[in-house]
């Protein structure tokens, strides 16, 4: 006997006029503004200029949407080249469909090149972003739930998911609950970003280890995750096509932390390449970009809180302190 289920949305449109207004497109926007401004303010905590991670992500974004929807498309075939399937289908991001693995490494290409043009090394970049990036996986999974879409195998306990008939797979038309897959990775999602916040707080994680701890984490939870579901997927080796790529990237990530430490001990000191240390201006101060001022912001960073703010104005009061014009 059932006693509780999770209700589905009833909808998840709205129309403001003529304009529908989607449940899935606002929760993947409402990620996207959380991981900007942690971002933000992690990248400020390892000395770097305010705002940069909007400029790189105005690159890094648009490659990741476009490689999220290319990964799920090439992994689901049958939606778009089967004999029911059509291939302008593809366009209609709004229906759901987006791979994490395509976004991760499409967005890569695209922080590449915002990181070239501001100057900025992307793994502090990305060590920056981390945390900030499975926040949005987590709350851009409440879309799923709106779409009713994704759920797990059947089940009666407390927290089950009710699910429509019309969006029930076939051979399940009878079960009217089932796992909540979504809940289970959003949950797992904001986990990991805590540890990864913790974790680089305490190790000082540098070289795009902190991104790689992320990785390792959200691969670890994806790969039970992805067991519970019942949607229709490629099996290479027998195993779902989800599950296989997250048993070979949680390796890779587990070995790059480890050769990575070994290499690269320690934390950069600059989240500015060679040459590309932005001028401090200012009549207290001569400073204009060397190793020395970045060290100093580094060292100031330090001092964060656990979201990566920057320190408060009175722990480094001496006669010496270095000042942005934009931190006045």
């Amino acid at each position: 006997m059932l006693l509780a289920s999770i209700p589905s949305p009833d909808q998840g449109i709205w129309y403001l006029g003529p304009v529908p207004i989607r449940a899935y497109a606002l929760c993947i926007v409402a990620g996207a503004v959380v991981a900007l401004w942690l971002g933000d303010r992690r990248f400020q905590a390892r000395g770097g200029r305010p705002g940069t991670v909007y400029d790189i992500a105005v690159w890094a974004i648009p490659f990741g949407l476009v490689g999220a929807r290319l990964y799920h498309v090439v992994t689901t075939p049958e939606l778009y080249f089967g004999a029911d399937g059509s291939l302008v289908d593809a366009l209609y991001v709004w229906q759901g469909g987006l791979g994490i693995w395509g976004a991760v490494a499409f967005g890569g290409i695209g922080a590449w090149i915002g990181c070239r043009r501001a100057g900025v090394r992307l793994p502090v970049f990305a060590d920056a972003v981390a945390p900030g990036i499975v926040l949005a996986q987590g709350i851009g999974r409440w879309g799923n739930w709106f779409n009713q879409e994704l759920f797990g195998r059947p089940t009666d306990l407390p927290w089950a998911l009710e699910i429509d008939p019309a969006n029930r797979p076939l051979g399940y038309a009878e079960q009217a609950t089932f796992h909540p897959t979504f809940l289970y990775e959003s949950l797992w999602d904001i986990g990991v970003a805590i540890v990864v916040i913790v974790v680089d707080r305490r190790r000082r994680m540098g070289h795009g280890r902190a991104f790689a701890l992320y990785v390792a984490l959200y691969t670890l939870g994806r790969t039970w995750i992805e067991e519970l579901r019942i949607d229709e997927s490629l099996h290479p080796l027998g195993i779902r096509l989800n599950v296989f790529t997250s048993l070979v990237i949680l390796v890779l990530a587990l070995a790059y932390i480890v050769v990575s430490a070994r290499l690269r001990p320690g934390r950069e000191a600059s989240p500015y390449r060679d040459g590309s240390e932005p001028a401090l201006a200012g009549p207290e101060s001569g400073d204009t970009g060397s190793d020395t001022g970045g060290s100093h912001r580094e060292a100031a960073g330090d001092v964060s809180t656990a979201t990566g703010a920057t320190p408060a104005d009175g722990e480094a009061a001496d006669s010496t302190k270095q000042t942005r014009p934009e931190e006045r």
